[in-house]
């Protein structure tokens, strides 16, 4: 079993930061890219929308929209991704969940993970 638990959402004024972290736990050989999806309110028929995603290197790239305001790093160490969030907007306002390709200790077969979802709000 993998899990991955998403900590760090809350309320925050627009222009406010938040950061949030992800952690990948249990029978874990590698993890290998990792990333932050969003889903807006009253869309829950809305496919998941990419925020930012990082290599097993570090390589990144980010949605348009958060460019220049975001931040998504890693530590390889602990199975852990970050998402620093600067300067947000009332827009950001989202469930944010955390996603992780992962090759597991007992089968050496890589598949696709999702955490639970923390939820960040920026008022206006």
């Amino acid at each position: 079993q993998v899990q991955l638990v998403e900590s760090g959402g809350g309320l925050v004024q627009a222009g406010g930061s938040l950061g949030l972290s992800c952690a990948a736990s249990g029978n874990i050989f590698r993890t290998h890219g990792m990333a932050w999806y969003r889903q807006a309110p009253g869309n829950p028929g809305k496919q998941r929308e990419l925020v930012a995603r990082i290599t097993s290197d570090s390589m990144t790239n980010y949605a348009d929209s958060v460019k220049g305001r975001f931040t998504i790093s890693r530590d390889n160490a602990k199975n852990t991704v970050y998402l620093q969030m600067n300067s947000l907007k009332p827009e950001d306002t989202a469930v944010y969940y955390c996603n992780a390709d992962i090759t597991t200790l007992s089968t050496r077969i890589t598949y696709n993970y999702w955490g639970q979802g923390t939820q960040v709000t920026v008022s206006s």
